[in-house]
């Protein structure tokens, strides 16, 4: 007890305990501190040791692996390249594996796979997101330019290299323009694209530049774009994005991400059989059409022949037989649209597109067969055939799973989908329900990712009301319950306005019987 009140009252004793302390451990560990084991030169960081990782070094790029899969497996590959070009840095590499680090994951809120963070200077809460590498080069560029200034992107024309990528060129005189700060925020966050400065009057007139960026690819310009005030780094990101593509991209393994994370959300997808006799002049009309709706709808090629392709096939329902054949989908709300036309020309392909970007083309509806003895069940069996009929309902509470079989994230919803189902069997008014998605095409927009929780109330109104709160069978119930209290007072009123209406009606009809017996 002395001794403890001695080093309280001591501090010069207590940093001498210390300091002997930290020397004792270092001895007793020659090697290195093994609380940070490394695997070429990587921290391996998990809950026990992040917190101290992140106070000793003043940049901490952590990759959160994501064991057996093809992108966690390409990220790693160039994070790990990307270490042995950062030894001695002032840059620390760590990697946590998502898998088994399923707590510190949680409360870091990392959400996306795969995904990089730069830490700095101990500050967890606002790390740096890195855009995900195509390889060790995309790190090391988006380390560089973040450290960087404009004014290391500045080149003269002899500089300027022909070569078969895109290169983005600014055209700023002063470097303390804020077009310059916009422009230099989207090539930290596009480190996989080349980006340059130049400021020479010869390059200016070379290129007949009036406008401020302009992307070039083999020396030829491709593209131009004016930069207004309002222009954020978003926009000049999504124009680039756009244009780094061809006006039809092929889908395959390597182009699949890069059309999967395009800005534009429209897509159109000719599904064609690139050896048939028709290809070229079918390919050449889609390909003009492309042209002219650049930044609307992305244009994808969709080869039937390579069987690689059958997973895509299969998810938008489409047998090989039935190609050419063109499918506008829209990435937010799951619906695809079917061009109604055996000729696939320019003109009707762009009335085609004219019309879905103008709401007034109709989704192409797919239905399984409604099976035997759907309603049997405590869950009932929907198909696109008998969605809308069970769901409207106007005197039925209807929740509905819609879910795609093909993914696990719906599949483990089915056993609670039961239990609610169970808990509530004895409810004559309240039907639970299911559909499978990717075998109906559904005719209204659905919010979010699958599985998606929509409740349909009992009124004359066809109402979707989505269910977002926490996927507990209490929650569930309580929001069934809580929607019936507010659709029973709907109800109310669509009962008054319907009487009013019929009585209406019977008056006119009335009037209408009158002026006939007078006649």
């Amino acid at each position: 007890m002395k001794k403890l009140v001695l080093l309280l009252l001591l501090p010069g004793v207590m940093v001498f305990c210390l300091c002997m302390l930290v020397a004792a451990d270092t001895q007793s560990h020659p090697q290195g501190d093994k609380t940070f084991p490394e695997t070429e030169g990587i921290l391996q960081l998990g809950k026990g040791n992040f917190n101290r990782a992140l106070k000793k070094h003043k940049q901490l790029l952590v990759h959160f692996y994501t064991p057996l899969t093809s992108e966690g497996h390409r990220v790693a590959a160039a994070f790990e390249s990307a270490a042995a070009e950062l030894q001695g840095s002032e840059v620390k590499l760590a990697v946590i594996d998502v898998k088994k680090e399923k707590d510190l994951v949680k409360k870091l809120n990392v959400t996306g796979q795969p995904t990089i963070r730069l830490y700095l200077s101990g500050d967890i809460n606002n790390p740096a997101l890195c855009p995900v590498p195509q390889s060790s080069a995309s790190i090391l560029i988006w380390l560089q330019r973040r450290a960087g200034s404009p004014a290391d992107l500045i080149v003269d024309l002899n500089q300027l290299e022909a070569t078969e990528e895109l290169t983005v060129v600014g055209f700023f005189k002063e470097l303390n323009h804020e077009y310059v700060q916009v422009f230099y925020a989207a090539a930290i966050d596009l480190p996989d694209i080349r980006f340059v400065v130049m400021q020479s009057d010869e390059l200016i007139n070379k290129y007949s530049a009036t406008q401020d960026v302009l992307l070039l690819r083999k020396s030829q310009r491709i593209q131009a774009y004016k930069m207004k005030p309002e222009t954020s780094k978003e926009d000049l990101i999504v124009f680039i994005s756009i244009y780094q593509m061809d006006p039809v991209t092929e889908y395959n393994g390597q182009t699949a991400s890069q059309i999967l994370g395009s800005p534009v959300l429209n897509h159109a997808l000719l599904f064609v059989n690139k050896s048939s006799d028709d290809f070229q002049e079918i390919f050449s009309a889609f390909h003009s059409t492309a042209e002219a709706f650049r930044m609307k709808i992305l244009f994808v090629l969709v080869n039937v022949e390579e069987h690689r392709n059958g997973r895509l096939m299969e998810y938008f329902r489409v047998r090989h037989f039935e190609a050419p054949h063109i499918r506008l989908v829209n990435l937010t709300d799951h619906m695809t649209y079917h061009l109604p036309s055996e000729t696939l020309d320019v003109e009707i392909i762009k009335q085609f597109c004219h019309s879905y970007l103008e709401g007034k083309a109709k989704p192409k509806l797919q239905s399984e067969p409604i099976p035997e003895g759907w309603d049997e069940k405590p869950v009932k069996e929907l198909v696109g055939m008998n969605l809308e009929k069970v769901a409207f309902n106007p005197n039925k509470t209807v929740f509905v799973l819609f879910y795609v079989s093909y993914s696990e994230k719906s599949r483990s919803m089915f056993p609670l989908w039961e239990e609610l189902a169970e808990a509530l069997k004895d409810r004559e008014d309240v039907v639970v329900t299911r559909i499978d998605a990717s075998a109906n095409d559904i005719n209204m927009s659905m919010q979010g990712s699958y599985p998606s929780l929509c409740l349909f109330p009992a009124l004359y109104a066809e109402r979707v009301v989505v269910y977002t709160g926490k996927r507990k069978i209490k929650d569930l119930v309580k929001f069934v319950d809580k929607e019936m209290k507010k659709a029973k007072k709907d109800r109310v009123k669509e009962d008054e306005d319907r009487r009013k209406y019929i009585e209406a009606m019977k008056e006119e009809e009335a009037k209408e019987n009158k002026s006939k017996d007078e006649l």
